[in-house]
């Protein structure tokens, strides 16, 4: 025989409703503020879909333009200068290469003077980080604007953007890292009287030594996609080629240099992450 339901009377459920005002509903003020929190969403997305002209005739015709070029793209081809989009190929992976080398070198000791326990003064702390932060907020495509100006097209003007966008966001998860370093082995080389340069080197860098590599080489690999983009405002490498093609409209050479960014960037991802892998001491991730 099922049981009673048990009974509720109007004293008891203003009671819980006074003690657990929440379990009955949001307050009226509140479900205002969240209506009003819609409205003006939608309202900023109406108005920034006017403003930038986005409208189904335009959207149509893009993709009807976009499906024509994908359509001049097949099938691909290197054309008759394979030789000069492999090079510069290879050229965008130096410059990754480079960069990332440079940054990663010059971010490990930058990292220490960031991290607290290794320069506990506020101070320098604070201003050492906001600096990061400053360096950080500029993007790589920007850096490369500022060195075609300052040496002139061509790979150089690549390096030293991928170096000084990636040293800031290296030398923070390097401090980071080093911040978070394990306190026994620290303080057993605390224990024999080493100083602290010998502390850093013997107690700090051979526990963050290894995550700092894994994450120069995820930088690489990032870096490797990023080379082809700056490389359209002139600071050489693949992405040179591309703009130069879309410029004269050979749509199967595009097609061909982005299938060859793909699978090298692919070729460099799997062998940094079996690289990362056997630093960090993990198993492979499935797939690789």
């Amino acid at each position: 025989m099922p049981a009673k339901p048990l009974a509720v009377t109007p004293e008891e459920i203003a009671a819980m409703r006074a003690r657990l005002p929440r379990g009955f509903g949001r307050p009226a003020g509140e479900r205002a503020a969240i209506g009003l929190g819609w409205v003006a969403f939608f309202a900023w997305l109406a108005l920034s879909c006017w403003w930038f002209e986005i409208t189904p005739a335009r959207l149509w015709n893009g993709l009807s333009g976009l499906g024509t070029i994908v359509r001049m793209m097949i099938p691909p081809s290197p054309g008759t200068n394979w030789d000069e989009i492999l090079e510069a190929m290879a050229q965008t992976i130096s410059m990754a290469f480079l960069g990332t080398l440079f940054s990663a070198i010059l971010a490990v000791p930058i990292g220490f003077l960031g991290a607290r326990n290794v320069i506990p003064n506020w101070v320098f702390h604070f201003t050492l980080r906001r600096l990061f932060d400053g360096m950080r907020g500029i993007d790589q495509l920007i850096w490369a604007l500022v060195y075609v100006r300052a040496v002139g097209l061509g790979p150089l003007a690549g390096v030293l953007a991928i170096f000084t966008a990636d040293l800031a966001v290296l030398a923070k998860l390097y401090a980071e890292a080093v911040e978070n370093c394990d306190r026994r082995p620290v303080e057993g080389v605390l224990s024999v009287g080493a100083s602290r340069p010998l502390l850093v080197r013997f107690g700090m860098l051979p526990q963050v030594l290894p995550v700092m590599i894994a994450q120069a080489l995820y930088f690489f690999e990032s870096n490797t996609r990023s080379a082809a983009i700056i490389g359209v405002v002139g600071a050489g490498g693949i992405g040179l080629s591309i703009a130069e093609r879309i410029r004269i409209r050979a749509w199967d050479e595009v097609a061909f240099i982005i299938i060859l960014i793909l699978v090298t960037v692919a070729l460099i991802d799997r062998l940094s992450a079996r690289v990362r892998a056997r630093l960090i001491g993990d198993r492979p991730l499935a797939g690789y």
